[in-house]
This record gives C-alpha cells, structure tokens and sequence, in this order.
C-alpha cells in the first residue's frame, strides 16, 4: 500500500455504483437477495422448502472472504500463505481435529504460492461484497439439505442451478419485465398497478419500495463530488449494473440531476472484464432507452455508454486532460471485480470501500430493554452483513493452532494481504473522505487500520 495518497494529484476519478455511491439497508436488502434466489431454487428447481425459512441466527454464517468448493460443498477461509484456517462442510463448522485431518497446514489445494492467487477459478467461487453473502448462506444451507437426502453425499452438481438463479433475477430484461403504473380515482387516492412477466422478486421489490432498500447520499458526499468536478477533476461513473436499474438508484440516492455529477456514466461494464478484456472482446455500445444499439469501435466523446473496456476507456481520457499519462483513481467494494483488475491491468490507484473497518462488532447496540417493554411479537433481529461473525471470527486476522500446551499464533487473513497488496488506501465509507474542508490529501494510515501486527 502507498505510504502517501492524495486526491488532488489525481486527474480522474472514477466509482463503483452499488455497496459505493449507492449504500444499501443491509438488514432489509440481505433477506431479499437470499429469498429470490430461495424461492427460484424450490419453485422452479424441486429445491426443499426449508429453505425458505431463515432464522435470525444462520446469518452470522455470512462473512466476506469465504470461497466454496463448488464440488464437495465446503467453505474455506484462507491465510495469506493458502494454508486453511476454517472450514464448514455447509453451515457445519470443522473441528480443529477435522480441519488438520482435511487440510493439514498444506496449502489449499487451488492456491499458487508463486503469485499468493488461487487457480482454477471454475473450481470454486468467492464472496467478497454484500450482493454474494447472502447466496453463500443459501448455497451452505443446498448443502446441507442435499448431504440430509442422501445419505452424506460427498459431490454436488447446485451450482449451475444457482447461476440460473441470477440469471433469472438479475438478467438485463428482468427489470423491465415489471411495469408499475399509477392511477388516481375520484377520491384522490392512489393505486399502483404491476403488470408482471415471470422475472424474479429482486427487483420489483426495489421498484415498489426503494426507501426500505437503499440509503441516501450524505449532503456531505455529494457537495464533495461537486467540490471534485469544480477543481477539474474528470469524474467516472463505472458500474455493472443495467443503465435502468442504475438509474433507479442514481435518482433515490443522488437526486435526479446525478447524472451532471459524471463526465462519463458507464453500466453494464461487465466487472472485472472491463479492466482485463482488450477491446475487440469488450466493446462500447450506445444506449437508446437503456437498449444497447451499435457497438463502438472506439470512445470519442464523454457520455453515457454500455459494457466496454479501459483502455478505450483511458485514451478518451488522454484527450479530454490533454495528459500523455492522466492518473486514475477508482472507489469500489469489491476485490474481485473492483480493486484487484483495476490496479492489476490497469494500474490505476484504488481505494477500497470496505465497512468492516467501522469496527466488526458493528455499531454500539442499544441499550437492553425489558422484554416486557419490547413487545410480545417483536422478532429478534439478524446480525447486519458487516459485523463480526461468531462462526468464521475477523475477517482481517485469525488464529493458529499451534502444539498442544501453546498458545495460538495470529496471522493474516489472504482477504487482508489482497487489501494491503492491491488497494492504494482503504476507508470504511465515502463519507470518511468526504469529509468538510477535505483538502483531497490524506495520509493512508488515516483510514487503512490493517497495520497492528498480529
């Protein structure tokens, strides 16, 4: 990580739409996630029902920097040198005598020591950002439903119907397949109609109540990204987001003039092959009506665009700063689809967007109250995506096991070395550098708090 970043020696600057510009209500937007995948699974798979019951207690099963074995079932969290630190066979957790007999301290079996990566990324997937935990939760609990039904079946085949789950919810039509209409009847009151067509729960339930899911934009973020566009910076808006949906979310959170906040708007960019395609495999397109119409064999001009690639991308910027080498900073939440490609093939400087560093026991909870007080219906609460998870412990550092009368040793998560090897700063959200009188410099031990040894 540099030891010195600043903002004002940055042409461009470049962000991430959803879990970045655009927070979301975690306890409202994790429950819905999981239960349109759910409900596809059992509906249109023959999945059990059960699984459409969560209670409050499975999620703390979720945690960032898990990867599933998409084989056997497993979820793994790794140290940085690839060796397994825990593992849970779906929401089983391993003991310790179970973990070194499964993995011992060898290096997980798809690591490559030579460049601290994994391989074989059709072997396994994973979860690095608010969107994916709550399918690693519904693919734990497959798992276990399909090890119950058949008698401890060790090989499982659920993922192609997973991604026939997102498919399904999150394709380019889905959104447009639910049309909302507004009628006013002689007494002044109001009746939404929706005509539905068959695609998933995910976003009609966006569309019908943005405010239960979404976040504002802090006032203080906002005047800073105006503050940004008066000194002369370029401003990027780079998400993989449709243009609809992401219009949808620009106006809640940013105000229906968003759009003269971005030089550029780019959506359905397709993450991280925006930053690793070339340009013959990764073109721009135009947009009518958020349709993508021709495809573009370069970028002239700014505006807003689909899919396309970064480096069509940065000689449009080359032009419009008039620079040979203009410097690019991008905001994103993503490792996997934000930080590393970004800094990896781009060279661009990164800052990743990362909650867990507001502290992972959460917010300060309220005060207890009687239970009398409470309510007799009142149902107990999840744990949000973004606090410690009993299960899998800190996603940043974790213990060791060592001999028998030691004490465990602590060491670095491999989610933790890809911050500090990938991401130029961290922060826990934007408004920590939005913050008033912001000079645009700050000194990266301000925000990144990764740094006391373990």
């Amino acid at each position: 990580m540099a030891q010195h970043f600043s903002l004002a020696a940055c042409d461009v600057v470049g962000f991430d739409l959803d879990h970045t510009l655009c927070r979301y209500n975690l306890p409202e937007s994790a429950p819905l996630i999981y239960n349109s995948f759910a409900r596809f699974l059992v509906k249109e798979k023959g999945y059990d029902k059960e699984l459409l019951t969560v209670t409050p207690e499975d999620w703390d099963f979720c945690c960032k920097g898990l990867a599933l074995d998409l084989e056997d079932g497993t979820f793994i969290k790794l140290a940085e040198n690839g060796t397994v630190l825990r593992a849970s066979h779906g929401t089983k957790m391993m003991t310790p005598d179970m973990l070194a007999e499964a993995y011992g301290k060898k290096e997980w079996k798809y690591f490559v020591s030579d460049t601290g990566m994994p391989s074989h990324p059709g072997k396994y997937y994973f979860y690095d950002n608010y969107f994916d935990l709550p399918g690693a939760l519904l693919c734990a609990r497959v798992a276990d439903s399909l090890t119950k039904q058949n008698s401890g079946q060790k090989t499982f085949d659920f993922w192609k119907d997973i991604v026939a789950g997102i498919q399904h919810n999150f394709k380019m039509s889905a959104f447009k397949a639910y049309r909302f209409t507004t009628a006013w009847n002689s007494s002044s009151s109001c009746a939404i109609h929706i005509e539905k067509k068959n695609c998933g729960l995910y976003f009609p339930e966006i569309k019908r109540d943005p405010g239960k899911y979404l976040h504002s934009c802090p006032e203080s973020v906002r005047n800073w990204l105006q503050q940004l566009k008066s000194a002369g910076k370029i401003l990027l808006l780079i998400t993989s987001s449709h243009s609809d949906y992401c219009k949808l979310l620009c106006e809640y959170t940013l105000g229906d003039d968003f759009a003269d906040l971005f030089d550029i708007v780019i959506t359905n960019a397709l993450k991280p092959g925006f930053f690793s395609h070339s340009p013959s495999q990764r073109p721009f397109y135009t947009l009518k009506d958020d349709e993508e119409q021709e495809s573009l064999p370069s970028l002239d001009k700014p505006g807003w665009y689909s899919q396309g690639n970064s480096a069509h991308l940065y000689e449009l910027l080359k032009k419009m700063t008039s620079k040979p080498k203009p410097k690019v900073v991008y905001f994103g939440d993503s490792m996997h689809s934000d930080i590393f490609p970004a800094s990896h093939y781009s060279h661009w400087e990164t800052v990743l967007i990362l909650e867990e560093l507001r502290g992972e026991e959460g917010e300060k909870p309220e005060e207890a109250e009687p239970l009398e007080k409470k309510g007799k219906y009142e149902e107990p609460k999840a744990k949000p995506l973004n606090t410690l998870s009993k299960k899998w412990g800190s996603f940043f550092i974790d213990s060791v096991s060592e001999r028998e009368n030691t004490e465990d040793s602590l060491v670095y998560t491999w989610s933790s070395n890809k911050i500090s090897t990938y991401s130029t700063i961290a922060i826990p959200s934007l408004e920590a550098i939005a913050a008033p009188n912001n000079d645009y410099s700050r000194n990266v031990n301000s925000f990144f708090l990764l740094n006391p040894q373990p």
